[in-house]
């Protein structure tokens, strides 16, 4: 089964095409980077994320660009606040929001373009725009796109061209413009532009790019005037990313984007994320907070992404746990020893069966329009039937535990789950002689019968998510979730 995408342009799954394979141009619009990027921010690049994985899992050599819009109104008004220019201003908070999806165990992109870094290209893509009759300038020195000479404009969306109307950021301009549908390409400087240095000089003035010009200029000077795929949040569909159709194909005369990617919102136990409900989350909370990178990641990829997911304290929870147990079924395989021994040709054990399965299984939820939720079933539906065999068997040939243990590093390849909790769970020489020393306390306050201070010490242990395990071997130690 080939790889299946919703395609949000001709709204229905069909075969991912590729225009070059091996070769995937594969562009994500990325956050506002004028504060601290929210749980749905994360969503999407999870999102992406995947994709970008199992594209690669696949055979595929993907060329995976991100941008981040640094110049936009929101990002002005919040410098013009601090009083700073508006690159210092962005500045840390694109490092925080990178330095957080490394730790969420997000692939890098192979470049992250900041708008105020291509601004000559966007100059020089508006006066193309307007030799070809498709833009217009007005006294104050702005320019829009003519979108009555664009006669498919809509058709991402499904809108007659005569009903479509300008979404949010187009209504809130102060220009003067020829008809209300059209969008700013090039806008005039203000003066709060100019305090945080977001003006450049054009053939029209002073001023600064549009929002959505920025996107199709990046995209398009990074990877090409076809992109193989081009995601987003649902949010972005329109007035944005039809937008960037107009302005795309209005001077490249091609398809600017084979397949359209959209990931769906999230609520938050069970409501509309938002300000004035006081329940806007961030990843940077999150961590903060000390939550384990590994269960948000899990929560974040529990839902197939054009279906709704509700983020929750309970689920973050239950994705702890869930991860905690793919670790414990990861150390169990590791410490199980196997019986070396020659197995009749074309015969397998049951774990060599089941690790099949499962691939399969998890491959065949992905290829169905990435559905995450099948895919992270078909790895717990493995763990289970695994451990079934493993409690049941009295000995098991090394052969049928290494099929085992190579589908689980395959999977997780792509949920990048193990991964990242390694990393969350990773212990330095001090703190491993600190917990060694307590055990053997442990160790003699027990055999001295004071059982107290041996509990103390699991207590204290515990606190630090250090679990003890007794066994006649002696006493083992784990750090947990």
């Amino acid at each position: 089964m080939a790889l299946k995408l919703y395609d949000t342009l001709t709204r229905s799954v069909r075969d991912f095409q590729p225009a070059h394979p091996p070769v995937v141009r594969l562009y994500a619009c990325g956050p506002t980077v004028y504060d601290h990027a929210h749980i749905g921010n994360y969503r999407a690049f999870l999102v992406y994320d995947l994709l970008h994985r199992y594209l690669t899992f696949s055979g595929y050599d993907v060329d995976f660009v991100m941008n981040l819009t640094d110049v936009d109104d929101k990002t002005i008004d919040r410098a013009s606040e601090e009083g700073k220019d508006v690159r210092e201003y962005t500045a840390p908070f694109t490092e925080d929001i990178l330095a957080d999806a490394r730790t969420l165990g997000i692939l890098p992109a192979r470049s992250y373009p900041l708008a105020s870094g291509y601004v000559p290209q966007m100059v020089a893509w508006v006066e193309r725009l307007e030799e070809k009759g498709l833009a217009y300038s007005t006294e104050d020195g702005s320019v829009y796109f003519s979108i009555g000479t664009f006669p498919t404009y809509g058709r991402l969306k499904g809108l007659d061209p005569e009903c479509a109307r300008p979404g949010a950021r187009v209504a809130d301009d102060e220009y003067e413009k020829e008809n209300a549908r059209d969008f700013a390409l090039w806008k005039a400087a203000k003066p709060v532009d100019e305090a945080v240095g977001a003006v450049w000089d054009s053939p029209w003035g002073r001023g600064r790019p549009g929002w959505h010009l920025e996107c199709s200029v990046m995209s398009i000077t990074e990877l090409g005037e076809t992109l193989d795929i081009h995601m987003g949040g649902e949010d972005l569909v329109f007035p944005h990313h039809e937008n960037e159709i107009a302005q795309s194909e209005g001077v490249t005369g091609k398809p600017f984007v084979l397949h359209w990617v959209h990931v769906k919102h999230l609520v938050v136990e069970g409501e509309k994320m938002s300000k004035s409900l006081g329940n806007t989350i961030t990843v940077h909370q999150l961590l903060e907070e000390g939550l384990m990178p590994a269960a948000i990641r899990h929560q974040l990829l529990g839902a197939q992404y054009r279906r709704e997911l509700n983020f929750t304290r309970d689920g973050l929870a239950a994705s702890a746990a869930a991860v905690q147990r793919l670790l414990d079924f990861e150390a169990r395989l590791a410490e199980t020893v196997g019986v070396d021994g020659e197995q009749p040709r074309d015969s397998s054990g049951p774990l060599t069966r089941l690790a099949g399965e499962a691939v399969g299984a998890f491959r065949v939820a992905l290829d169905d329009d990435l559905n995450s939720a099948e895919a992270l079933a078909a790895l717990f539906v493995f763990v289970n039937r695994v451990n079934g065999e493993l409690d049941a068997a009295s000995e098991v040939a090394e052969s049928d535990l290494e099929a085992a243990r190579s589908a689980l590093t395959l999977i997780d390849e792509v949920l990048g789950l193990l991964s990242v909790a390694h990393e969350g769970l990773e212990v330095d020489d001090d703190f491993a002689s600190w917990i060694e020393s307590l055990i053997a306390e442990r160790g003699a306050a027990r055999a001295g019968r004071d059982f107290a201070r041996a509990d103390a010490i699991r207590d204290e242990l515990a606190e630090r998510g250090i679990v003890l395990e007794d066994s006649a071997g002696g006493t083992r130690w784990k750090r947990i979730q």
